[in-house]
């Protein structure tokens, strides 16, 4: 097996994934946030400056699983029996916030129950994505099959862990601020205002959950701390750390300094951070801590089909992403929107 497909076609899962947590990241945060909106036309801004690009941004995602299934079939085979159930809820929560965004718009006078709805699937999906990241850092239980492969050996409920319920927390929290950074740079009035305050509490409680995990993980596995704090990988790995305290400086004096898109950058910049430490502490594993890349490849030429056709659709993904987003550029004002 050519040793490099495995590893581009990691690259493109993992760019997917980077693209779905940030692009949809702000897009659910936003929702996290509709509970502590006061009047109707403030949430009808704050769902304005989503209102385009909301259905994109989860193509990535699409992209992302697609992917796993057809270049990594072993692995997808293993993670998904160990994460069925925040999976599927995380699935059903994204749909079932898919349709009360359109329903909202149409549900005149009173729009409580889709608000409900839109809030309570942006924080589920949020928390299950959390949850999934959770099960797979802290390892899926795998055994051996008589056809020499591998299957899932745990029970249904093994991601169900203390350590998961962190990460979950620490994904809502972070979304939280992408959302608010993200009302801080697109809207004006009341909503911009309040967006601004809460900003400053959310990076502390993010950064908080960041630095529970960070500590947490390579306490309780041993490859772990061994990948970030033996000799000579100190050396290596030490800017990671430094880099994310000092992105996250920048942040809040953004912030304070009343700057609109420096402190979105700086969260984004958090989120790929973070994502850069997890692929450290895991790499090569694709389910730790067992399936490797390699162990879990398809075969080359399937691999070479599906990257046959990523090469001709990335572009065109990446193009119209770029194209909405410059199109409705700008803030949305009170009173303004696209519904």
């Amino acid at each position: 097996m050519e040793w490099y497909l495995p590893l581009a076609w990691g690259l493109i899962i993992g760019g997917a994934v980077a693209m779905y947590v940030v692009l949809d990241g702000f897009d659910l945060g936003i929702g996290i946030l509709f509970p502590f909106t006061k009047t109707e036309h403030e949430r009808d801004q704050m769902m304005n400056t989503v209102a385009p690009f909301w259905d994109g941004n989860e193509t990535w995602l699409v992209l992302g699983g697609g992917g796993l299934w057809v270049a990594f079939p072993k692995a997808y085979a293993v993670i998904m029996p160990a994460l069925y159930l925040p999976v599927i809820v995380m699935l059903l929560a994204l749909i079932f916030r898919g349709v009360s965004f359109e329903f909202r718009w149409v549900a005149k006078p009173n729009k409580g129950v889709w608000n409900v709805a839109f809030a309570g699937g942006s924080i589920v999906a949020a928390f299950c994505q959390g949850l999934i990241l959770g099960g797979l850092l802290q390892g899926i239980d795998v055994r051996p099959t008589a056809t020499n492969g591998l299957q899932f050996a745990g029970g249904p409920l093994d991601w169900l862990t203390p350590f998961a319920l962190v990460c979950g927390v620490g994904v809502v929290l972070g979304y939280a601020l992408l959302g608010a950074t993200w009302l801080n740079m697109k809207t004006d009035g009341e909503v911009a205002r309040r967006s601004r305050a809460q900003a400053p509490g959310l990076l502390l409680a993010m950064l908080a959950a960041m630095a529970l995990v960070s500590l947490w993980t390579p306490l309780a596995i041993d490859r772990i701390w061994d990948r970030w704090f033996s000799f000579p990988n100190i050396l290596y790995l030490w800017p990671a750390p430094v880099l994310t305290a000092l992105v996250a400086f920048g942040v809040w004096r953004g912030l304070a300094a009343g700057r609109e898109i420096l402190p979105f950058l700086g969260s984004i910049a958090l989120f790929l951070l973070g994502f850069v430490g997890l692929a450290i502490s895991t790499w090569p594993y694709l389910v730790p801590p067992t399936i490797t890349f390699w162990d879990a490849a398809a075969a080359p030429a399937s691999q070479i089909f599906l990257g046959a056709g990523t090469i001709v659709l990335f572009p065109i993904i990446i193009g119209y992403t770029v194209f909405v987003y410059w199109l409705f550029r700008g803030k949305v004002r009170e009173g303004e929107g696209y519904h």
